[in-house]
């Protein structure tokens, strides 16, 4: 599948609707090759740019799918007007659903015990056949994570969901994911806490106006300052970004 990808900021972000982006997934973990997902949004492409490391990990992602609102109004600047928003806790829930079709093993790192625990319980009550093989948090230190690693590989997981937020579950993909073959991998960030019942998801409406930030900020206040300036900032960087291309003369 040829994906069109649309450069945001120095991050290409592919153009694919949900369906063809879960999919292409399931044909990749099929033919045995490794997939590193990166759900973009806004505050991971402003880390991204101001971050070496991370950002070369982003950049070797092979599919990365367009999350935040942020994102959307970013290709609309762009010039691409309806370009499919891939929530990336929805992504990640309908293909834990659709690995019940073929029996893949499943790792779970991130969040508290109490919240992780909570997870793999409802999670298992919407997908009763879900085979989880291995869980731990997201709190350990270099010498754990190589214990976690070893630990894992033993499970040979088909798709690891990392939710520890940011650059840390993007370096604990980059570290693993040379030691195990045909494996789905993806940084989820607060999806344990919405599957855990720990944070409630948005309403409806909310989510289909792209809002669930706005809902978020409302119900968290204590999120005011990690989205703000973040967002207006963002956007202002892709306007002068897009001006100069412009001038520039490039597509």
């Amino acid at each position: 599948m040829h994906l069109k990808k649309i450069n945001v900021l120095g991050f290409d972000v592919d153009i694919i609707n949900f369906h063809d982006a879960l999919e292409l997934t399931i044909q990749r973990l099929q033919e045995n090759k490794n997939t590193h997902i990166v759900t973009i949004n806004p505050e991971i492409i402003i880390a991204g740019n101001k971050d070496l490391q991370l950002r070369t990990i982003l950049k070797s992602a092979d599919l990365t799918i367009p999350d935040g609102v942020g994102v959307m109004l970013a290709l609309k600047l762009s010039g691409i007007k309806n370009a499919p928003r891939i929530p990336g806790v929805d992504f990640a829930f309908n293909l834990l659903k659709e690995s019940v079709k073929f029996n893949y093993p499943i790792a779970l790192i991130g969040a508290k015990d109490e919240i992780l625990d909570k997870t793999c319980k409802n999670l298992k009550l919407k997908i009763p056949d879900l085979n989880i093989a291995y869980c731990h948090n997201g709190f350990f230190d270099t010498n754990e994570e190589k214990i976690i690693q070893k630990e894992i590989v033993k499970t040979s997981p088909k798709i690891l969901l990392v939710a520890m937020g940011g650059k840390k579950q993007e370096m604990f993909i980059k570290n693993i994911k040379d030691k195990i073959e045909g494996c789905v991998f993806i940084g989820v960030g607060g999806s344990f806490d919405v599957w855990s019942g720990y944070i409630k998801r948005a309403p409806i409406i909310f989510q289909k106006l792209g809002l669930e930030w706005l809902y978020r900020v409302v119900s968290q206040p204590s999120r005011f300052k990690r989205i703000f300036p973040t967002l207006p900032m963002f956007l202002i960087k892709v306007i002068i970004s897009n001006m100069l291309k412009e001038s520039s003369g490039i597509n």
